[in-house]
């Protein structure tokens, strides 16, 4: 595990039940078992929905975008100032968590 995942599995350490996975080159993290987030090339994606995407895109957030792959538009960078906030930042996750992308 490199630095940055142990950082956000440490932000996150207060969340009952994250877990986290090497997946494909990125690190997939889990909240009480749903699949929320995606830590790759030290940034760290949550997955959105309808509800949730608005303030990615308020924020200036891209889309998590493979190297060999298309954008997967269901997951979005997290803002800088979220993820060095640890009660935001399981808000977030918890939301993350919640939806069911789309």
């Amino acid at each position: 595990m490199n630095e940055f995942v142990a950082f956000v599995q440490d932000q996150l350490s207060h969340l009952d039940g994250v877990t986290v996975r090497p997946m494909f080159g990125a690190h997939g993290l889990y909240l009480r078992g749903s699949f929320f987030a995606i830590a790759y090339d030290d940034r760290l994606y949550l997955r959105t929905d309808d509800a949730t995407r608005p303030k990615f895109l308020e924020a200036g957030m891209a889309p998590f975008r493979p190297p060999k792959g298309p954008t997967i538009g269901s997951y979005y960078e997290v803002p800088a100032d979220v993820l060095d906030d640890r009660e935001l930042l399981a808000e977030w996750a918890e939301e993350a968590a919640a939806t069911h992308g789309g």
